[in-house]
């Protein structure tokens, strides 16, 4: 049996479902789970002073491309739209291998701990040089934090009217044997799973519609959740209707593509009939703001889209296409959005948090995680009240308005991935100079 006891928290923000907050209380972790929470506790095992931090679940990212973090504010993509900024950066990933793939996500998933994740997905569709999905789940595992991978894809390139140079698709009947070699190898369907695995062609400009509902009827053979870009800015769209002659919640509603096990990247240009079919199919969106600012594709209706009920959890996209992976940042960005789309109460920086909490985690299907309630999974954020960020604050818990950017402590399963501020469980300067050596390599400086 193994316990941390975390003591006299100042403040407990629970997401559960009257959303309470809890006031100088301990928290007591025990195998992997939240035992209990209350005052004066007791245990055999660590203790963790927390009483400066405001404590949350775990934030969840849910849509990302760690292996961008190797591309970072390249040149001559710093200021183009979507297509542009994909065409600029394939001829750079085409060179990537399988360790460019590891130490991205080990640096990349590093970057999202500190800044409150403990969970978080990403979508990997490229794989040159046998670079396989298989290096990522290996960094995720090594770091500590609670994994969604999802099989990505691109099957249609350049010579067949797609977006990426043809180096970069595969074959479908390829595409779709090592889906399921990484289902049965790597996913996990149960309770406190550390590794899950979806499903998830790229977009609908590089794969065709038989990929799309093949892989449909494969994710749901299997058991797994299925994912995609969808609807993110008005090209996407216009392609849509070029070439499928329907806009893209239909396109989605025709191949299989909604459902309680189906969440889509972006969804900046959902009109009103799209957010309802979401919302009565329950069809997950992953909210990605920073990226959808820094590509000048719009503002998602995300009001329209929680009115309307539809889940939406926060995703902080690939790093090239944000060149940060701060989530709690990233809350900050979609309640401030929001804001200016809808009026000042629009968003609540509760309510954004809840989204970045609780509404990841139920877009993703892990319904033990994103509480912070007896029975949940311990996976836990700490933030540091007492310094500047937080100083003059007369409501600690309104994070998003007042407080710190990076957290002082973050559990995952009940152990222990950053501590005092720094990653505790590998060997970061390491890691980061691998990272910096790789970067410079691509950029030909190497």
């Amino acid at each position: 049996m193994s316990e941390i006891l975390i003591r006299n928290a100042r403040t407990v923000l629970t997401m559960d479902d009257a959303e309470t907050k809890l006031a100088d209380v301990d928290i007591l972790l025990r195998d992997g789970v939240i035992a209990e929470i209350g005052p004066r506790l007791e245990t055999v095992g660590e203790v963790v002073d927390a009483r400066h931090c405001v404590v949350t679940p775990g934030l969840v990212n849910t849509h990302h491309h760690l292996y961008q973090g190797l591309t970072k504010a390249v040149p001559g993509g710093q200021d183009a739209l979507l297509f542009g900024w994909l065409q600029t950066l394939y001829p750079i990933w085409e060179r990537f291998g399988p360790e460019e793939f590891y130490v991205s996500a080990q640096v990349g998933l590093a970057e999202l701990a500190l800044s409150g994740c403990t969970l978080s997905s990403d979508h990997l569709y490229l794989y040159p040089n046998g670079a396989r999905l298989d290096d990522s789940i290996a960094a995720a595992e090594d770091l500590g934090v609670r994994f969604h991978a999802t099989r990505g894809s691109m099957s249609i390139g350049v010579s067949k009217g797609g977006l990426p140079p043809d180096s970069l698709v595969e074959q479908e009947s390829a595409i779709l044997e090592d889906c399921i070699r990484v289902i049965d190898a790597f996913h996990d369907p149960s309770e406190g799973a550390m590794v899950r695995v979806g499903v998830a062609p790229c977009s609908p400009f590089s794969v065709s519609r038989e990929l799309m509902r093949d892989s449909a009827i494969l994710a749901r053979d299997k058991g797994v959740m299925m994912h995609t870009h969808l609807a993110e800015n008005d090209e996407d769209v216009a392609y849509s209707l070029e070439k499928f002659g329907c806009r893209p919640g239909q396109y989605a509603e025709d191949l299989g593509w909604t459902g309680p096990d189906v969440w889509h990247a972006h969804c900046v240009k959902l009109d009103g009939k799209e957010i309802d079919l979401f919302a009565a199919t329950r069809t997950g969106v992953a909210h990605c703001p920073c990226s959808n600012c820094r590509l000048g594709s719009g503002i998602a209706p995300v009001r329209a889209m929680l009115d309307a009920g539809v889940n939406v959890g926060l995703g902080v996209d690939g790093s090239a296409s944000n060149d940060m992976a701060n989530l709690i940042g990233e809350a900050r960005q979609a309640m401030l959005l929001q804001r200016v789309q809808n009026g000042a109460d629009a968003m609540s920086a509760r309510a954004a948090l809840r989204v970045a909490t609780r509404g990841g985690a139920e877009v993703l299907g892990r319904h033990d995680c994103g509480q912070v309630v007896i029975g949940m999974r311990a996976d836990l954020a700490l933030w540091d009240v007492s310094g500047l960020g937080s100083a003059g604050s007369w409501d600690p818990a309104a994070l998003l308005l007042a407080g710190p950017q990076q957290v002082r402590h973050l559990f995952v399963e009940g152990r222990q991935v950053v501590r005092d501020g720094r990653i505790a469980t590998i060997d970061i300067e390491a890691a980061l100079r691998r990272h910096r050596e790789m970067a410079r390599t691509l950029a030909g400086f190497g």
